[in-house]
């Protein structure tokens, strides 16, 4: 077991199983297809994220870098979450973008959606973390890892 101090962006609980992507994360590419044609478990749908291509996104602890792409992407975790398809929690090696940063919280004040989201974790953490492990985020910013 291995703990990480990071920053709570939006603060909150959750454990969930890890799903890794040490490339970015493209919020819309990912997330495309389940909002469009109604997959529930929110397989990742970006073909270029070779981490994270099929697998459900759903209520995993979703760790990665931080994300790139589209200036929808705020809107696109917003979506995600009123539509109950968020990740459990969103763990940010890096500092959390604008953007992303915007969704979330915007998912935190109009959805029903708990998702904690961390950032500044380290680069330790995404070299730590593998798929599959078990994740438990504290409301202070503490992410254990077993």
């Amino acid at each position: 077991m291995r703990t990480f101090k990071g920053r709570p962006v939006i603060p909150g609980t959750c454990t969930a199983e890890a799903l890794v992507s040490h490339g970015g994360f493209n919020t819309l590419a990912s997330y495309q297809k389940s909002l469009m044609f109604g997959d529930k478990t929110a397989k990742c749908s970006d073909q270029n994220n070779a981490d994270l291509y099929q697998k459900q996104m759903a209520g995993k602890a979703l760790c990665l870098p931080q994300t790139i792409g589209s200036t929808t992407g705020g809107f696109v975790i917003f979506s995600a979450a009123s539509m109950g398809r968020q990740p459990a929690c969103m763990l940010f090696s890096k500092s959390i973008d604008s953007l992303a940063a915007a969704g979330a919280i915007l998912s935190s004040v109009w959805t029903d959606a708990k998702m904690p989201v961390v950032d500044n974790l380290g680069d330790g953490f995404l070299k730590h973390v593998k798929t599959g492990m078990k994740i438990s985020v504290s409301e202070d910013g503490t992410v254990t890892v077993e």
